[in-house]
């Protein structure tokens, strides 16, 4: 029975019910209802076949996660297959091995707001990647019901061609409006572990970002403190005003005074005619980030301590004190605590600085987040170069067996090398993934001038020459080659001369 005759029944039902009630607020009711019905009537809307009609993947589950329902616009653009969904419960079909990894269901059912997330599928040939919204369905009661999740495919924003640059304009829009701090999208996509390994640290964002306490940021180098950094500011009310950036370990010793206080006309050679405000005042009423704090030079420290003391500063050459309002974030990949011990950190300092820590874990040991970091620098490289490519089963597998000295960066970056050496076929053989990381692999597997004793520089230079070598033989020039790889001929010329590859047409573009 369609959902048309359903209703005409039930109103049938209703005017029976009218007729045999004697009593008239019962039967008001119901009258009203009878009339709600008549109204959705006359518009004949069949919202299940405008759902089976849609273009758009839709994915239903009930407040435990267990699949009710998915259009046939879900199975078109997915390749999965509703008996291989229905009846099953979302934990049953995320992961690796599965039918596909991210999605906002959880997040929908752990948190109870709406959530928009990127995941992909392994059904279809490569995997699709795409946009999801998760919406949460409550009773009467307040309590979830059901979650709705609407999805497209990454491919479909192409459509945005001819509109991108207005697309640009929006984003960049909504990006200097304040944040909601109540909505789960305050969040940056770029903060991956919000809800493992990195959960804790999102409270207590949560918590300090509002307020102007000094937050000193500790962690390996790569781990992601500046992303941290960013997430207090864009949560914090300071969000629209300046967000200045200095890193003490780049700026020569000789020259940080100078940038961070700024000077006065002639307050030394070569100064500037008119004076120059320094970082703290560029700062004023904003936040200030002071990034490598560590290696910031005994005598400067003892300026800056009296800076944060007393929220004033006097330029080089100077005699007036500059006020300031300035909330002031840390970063270190030092042991500051050492250094203090070592006399070259001033314990005062550290004191005046670490009044919220706020620890980053190295990557090795917040593992459970390493798939979905994998497939966050994926998706962002994948739409950078227009280059489709996914890891296998088992290069996560050696993924996971990897230190990750050079943590989340390291990560990045050979998630951008693996996208590039694709070059268009939508994966890598195991051995440049096992060579880049320098770890065993079987010899019977592959064959290739990459050795598990060769550092990272090396490994990359040998795969490079390998590449170039056997696209050059099967190309009819260096355009040819160029074309195939996705550079252009000056490159693939310069290449050769750099690696001494025997191509006798070197200078034969056409």
């Amino acid at each position: 029975m369609n959902q048309y005759l359903a209703i005409c029944n039930i109103r049938n039902l209703l005017k029976e019910a009218i007729t045999l009630s004697k009593d008239e607020k019962v039967s008001g009711k119901l009258e009203t209802i009878d009339k709600e019905l008549s109204y959705f009537l006359q518009k004949d809307i069949d919202f299940k076949e405008v759902v089976d009609g849609v273009d758009d993947s839709i994915f239903i589950t009930d407040a435990k996660g267990n699949v009710l329902y998915v259009n046939p616009a879900y199975t078109k653009n997915t390749g999965i297959e509703p008996e291989e969904v229905l009846g099953h419960n979302i934990s049953q079909l995320t992961g690796r091995n599965k039918l596909y990894t991210g999605g906002a269901v959880a997040d929908v059912i752990k948190t109870g707001k709406s959530a928009f997330r990127l995941s992909t599928t392994y059904k279809t040939s490569p995997p699709q990647t795409g946009y999801v919204v998760g919406t949460p369905i409550f009773d009467d009661q307040g309590n979830l019901r059901q979650v709705v999740a609407i999805s497209r495919t990454i491919v479909s924003l192409k459509a945005l061609k001819d509109d991108f640059q207005t697309f640009i304009k929006e984003i960049h829009a909504l990006a200097s409006k304040p944040i909601d701090k109540n909505s789960n999208e305050s969040l940056s996509g770029d903060m991956i572990g919000k809800h493992t390994s990195l959960a804790n640290i999102w409270t207590i964002i949560n918590h300090i970002a509002p307020s102007d306490a000094t937050v000193l940021i500790t962690g390996e180098s790569g781990v992601g403190k500046e992303v941290i950094a960013d997430e207090i500011f864009k949560n914090s009310k300071r969000n629209k005003k300046p967000f200045i950036k200095i890193n003490c370990a780049s700026i020569p010793a000789n020259l940080l005074e100078s940038e961070l206080f700024g000077y006065e006309k002639g307050a030394f050679s070569g100064a500037s005619a008119k004076g120059k405000p320094g970082l703290f005042e560029l700062a004023n009423h904003g936040t200030l980030l002071l990034d490598e704090i560590g290696d910031m030079p005994m005598d400067l420290q003892v300026k800056l301590l009296r800076a944060i003391q007393n929220q004033e500063i006097t330029r080089i050459g100077g005699t007036a004190p500059v006020k300031l309002d300035i909330r002031f974030l840390a970063l270190t990949n030092s042991n500051l605590k050492e250094k203090i011990k070592e006399g070259t950190f001033r314990q005062d300092l550290y004191y005046r600085l670490n009044v919220i820590p706020i620890y980053v874990p190295p990557l090795r040991e917040r593992i459970v987040d390493l798939e979905e970091l994998c497939n966050f620098f994926i998706n962002k490289f994948i739409a950078k170069y227009d280059c489709p490519f996914h890891l296998t089963a088992k290069q996560m597998d050696y993924m996971k067996k990897y230190e990750w000295p050079g943590n989340i960066r390291e990560l990045e970056n050979i998630m951008e090398y693996l996208v590039l050496c694709s070059a268009g076929t939508g994966q890598v053989d195991d051995s440049i993934l096992t060579g880049l990381l320098n770890i065993s692999y079987p010899k019977e597997s592959a064959e290739n001038n990459i050795s598990p004793d060769m550092d990272f520089t090396s490994a990359v230079a040998a795969f490079e020459k390998e590449l170039l070598e056997k696209t050059l033989k099967n190309s009819r020039s260096l355009r040819d080659a160029g074309q195939k790889l996705g550079i252009n001929a000056s490159t693939i010329s310069r290449k050769i001369r750099q690696y001494n590859i025997d191509y006798p047409h070197q200078n034969h573009h056409d």
